[in-house]
């Protein structure tokens, strides 16, 4: 290991982003490989949300409206923009992931009424197939959802795919990163797959917002949602977003009638009249200490810029396989995400039997050594997020180190397989 240490000093020193690793904040006791779950504190976030709560909320009250905050939620839909490659009236910031994607879910479903196909495949988020499941149990009645196979639980072929869809699918819905083994999608041959036969794309860019170059445009994207909690470092719950193309708003109908979708929610009539721009598909008032929490970590990832974050991500995540490969196959470990990196997101999941309580032994260690934080996903992956604003080549060297002598030395027996709640 000890030319992986060497080697990993020199890329530090090399890397030309390390200096946003201080506009974090940090404990250097700690190793932190969970960006992909819930991204790291920024310390302009403690300034500008103490500084919400004491003026703008506790002096200026509802005047913030005015002053500050109707005018937040575009603000930062121009900033996410950039990030995924739209324009930012193609953007709406606000409520969750999960209603978000219904909302769009059902606004394509009702658009393509005659077909009664919804296709997705086995690696999504479970809480995307429960809004699909709820759609057809509750109002689409006739659908069906097919779910695309994995011949290997890691990645999925695009002729796969292509087998799947026909002239019937009404919609395809996609993690463009899957959680669990981080394989990537190639999100253009996607939506042209789906666009031959007639269907509706949605992407959910949870995992890839703020580690994948995205470009939705440009790869001629439908629909999208994405948290912001992650990769993003906006906050525990911290406000989704959704992104739809420009020419298909006008088409698309939100579920939910509300008053942030109103074409004039001031006016108070009693008659609702739907926006026609990206507003429309709002639905409650914006939550404006979850929204403002998520602008500095926007400012940090523009300021760095997507393509040289994606390439320190790469980085890190080649390094970090090859001492798996070397180090921990031997002692009974597997890779569980894809081999080449193109059809790879930001994380790295490996598989091992006892894979539960290894994770703990990393979480607590038994001594001083440091505690390493990823994350463990049923039935036997430990999950390891890469992101690029603050994680460094070193960590990426020790944890590998530090796996080894807790399976080495069976570390992991001092825990129990009962698993906590959040894991």
């Amino acid at each position: 290991m000890q030319d992986y240490f060497e080697q990993a000093i020199t890329r530090d020193q090399a890397d030309k982003l390390a200096r946003f690793r201080d506009y974090f904040s940090n404990n250097e006791q700690l190793i932190y490989l969970d960006g992909n779950s819930l991204g790291q504190l920024p310390l302009a976030t403690k300034k500008l949300l103490n500084q919400l709560v004491a003026e703008q909320w506790g002096e200026r009250l509802i005047r913030g409206w005015n002053e500050q905050w109707m005018d937040l939620p575009s603000r930062l839909a121009a900033k996410i923009a950039k990030l995924v490659g739209a324009q930012p009236d193609e953007i709406f910031v606000g409520d969750s992931t999960s209603l978000n994607l219904y909302k769009l879910a059902f606004a394509a479903l009702m658009a393509q009424k005659r077909k009664t196909k919804i296709v997705s495949d086995e690696l999504n988020f479970p809480t995307d197939l429960y809004v699909l499941q709820g759609l057809i149990k509750q109002q689409f009645h006739h659908h069906q959802l097919l779910l695309i196979k994995s011949p290997d639980g890691i990645s999925i072929g695009e002729e796969q795919l292509e087998k799947l869809l026909d002239n019937q699918t009404a919609l395809l819905t996609l993690s463009h990163v899957a959680f669990k083994s981080a394989f990537m999608y190639n999100m253009k041959n996607v939506n042209e797959l789906a666009h031959k036969k007639g269907a509706l794309v949605i992407w959910d860019l949870s995992h890839a917002a703020g580690a994948v170059d995205l470009e939705l445009n440009a790869s001629g994207a439908d629909m999208a949602v994405g948290c912001t909690y992650k990769y993003i470092n906006g906050g525990p719950g911290a406000s989704a977003f959704l992104y739809v193309r420009k020419d298909l708003q006008v088409q698309l109908i939100n579920p939910i009638a509300s008053w942030f979708g109103h074409n004039k929610p001031f006016d108070f009539d009693r008659q609702f009249q739907s926006a026609d721009n990206i507003r429309k598909f709002g639905v409650g008032t914006p939550n404006i200490l979850s929204m403002a929490a998520m602008e500095p970590g926007l400012d940090l990832l523009l300021e760095a810029g997507m393509p040289a974050l994606r390439r320190k991500s790469e980085a890190l995540s080649v390094f970090m396989l090859e001492m798996i490969q070397k180090e921990l196959v031997p002692l009974g470990f597997s890779v569980a995400s894809p081999m080449q990196i193109e059809k790879r997101g930001s994380h790295l999941s490996i598989q091992h039997p006892e894979a539960y309580r290894i994770n703990r032994a990393m979480i607590e260690p038994k001594d001083t050594s440091k505690a390493i934080i990823p994350d463990f996903r049923p039935p036997d992956l430990i999950r390891m997020g890469f992101a690029p604003l603050y994680n460094r080549f070193e960590e990426m060297a020790a944890t590998i180190q530090r796996i080894k002598n807790i399976v080495s030395l069976n570390e992991f027996e001092r825990f129990g397989k009962e698993k906590l709640t959040v894991t």
